[in-house]
């Protein structure tokens, strides 16, 4: 009798994800040890493009490799290769998106862009003016990193300042890796910070800002939330098929190479799922919202 996927040691202990791993990490190490003899454009691209493949790793941990250990899917993705966010932060918040009912909720989605009606427009014109700009993928992507810096240390601040002292381990932890890191990038690469933050941490945070740009607006029922974006296989292995959003909402727990497959099987059901939402690729993306909001930020219900 043919054994059932799950039970092949392939899907059992997920190698595709752990040869992954290993030439993303590779890949960093060379990027950083070779940053002096690699041009400056180059080393943006591919310093960014591996740090974003590492939060889509980070993510892909969240849900899948089921048979793993928790140990040990937390530090195959644990070394803060992107600086900013400790881990099990990151886990604990984006668990929460994946509550259907409230996906977009300004409040009850942490991942939502929408604003609360009743809240808007704000008091502060300078806000509001840069709420209607974070609309527009232009400001999303240069700016976008920023604004998610300010919005967590504000979180984290007021979260303290309220008597919650909960995170405060995870942020200790977070600051010791981040020591390795630098130790690693600063003194045994020799690489200046402002090279490091320039070439491997905005952009990868930016590439993050590319996926999330779309992949969310309000509709009536929770599966007419999530996009479809049809990509490349560049950008497909860069997410981690994360791009056919719709595929991982329904089946958070599909491993990112079976993706596609389920895609491409079901492509007409899905699409009427989510009434259509649905994108070729990220170049069309472009052409539609570069300079025009993806849509209004008060929400339509809440």
């Amino acid at each position: 009798m043919t054994a059932a996927p799950a039970a092949r040691p392939w899907d059992r202990y997920e190698i595709p994800t752990v040869f992954l791993g290993l030439v993303l990490y590779a890949s960093w190490l060379a990027l950083t040890w070779w940053h002096a003899s690699i041009p400056t454009v180059l080393l943006f691209l591919a310093g960014g493009y591996v740090t974003q493949w590492h939060f889509s790793l980070q993510h892909e941990s969240i849900h899948g490799m089921r048979h793993w250990p928790a140990w040990l899917r937390t530090a195959f993705v644990w070394p803060p290769l992107g600086l900013w966010m400790p881990y099990p932060i990151y886990h604990r918040s984006h668990s929460t998106h994946h509550v259907n009912f409230y996906m977009t909720h300004p409040q009850r989605d942490t991942e939502s862009n929408y604003q609360m009606q009743d809240a808007w427009p704000p008091r502060n014109p300078l806000q509001r003016r840069i709420i209607l700009l974070n609309q527009q993928l232009w400001f999303r992507l240069v700016f976008g990193p920023f604004l998610r810096l300010w919005k967590l240390a504000r979180r984290e601040t007021l979260r303290v300042r309220a008597g919650d002292h909960s995170n405060l381990p995870h942020w200790g932890a977070h600051l010791v890796s981040l020591a390795v890191i630098l130790w690693w990038v600063l003194d045994v690469c020799g690489m200046p910070l402002w090279k490091y933050l320039l070439c491997f941490a905005w952009p990868g945070m930016s590439l993050g800002m590319l996926r999330t740009f779309t992949e969310h607006r309000w509709g009536e029922r929770p599966m007419e939330r999530v996009a479809i974006v049809e990509s490349n296989t560049l950008m497909g292995i860069l997410f981690l098929y994360n791009n056919l959003h719709l595929v991982h909402h329904r089946q958070p727990t599909l491993p990112w190479y079976r993706i596609p497959r389920r895609w491409h099987e079901n492509r007409e059901e899905m699409l009427a799922t989510n009434n259509n939402f649905y994108y070729r690729g990220y170049l069309q993306i472009a052409r539609l919202f570069m300079f025009r909001p993806v849509f209004d930020p008060r929400h339509p219900r809440w």
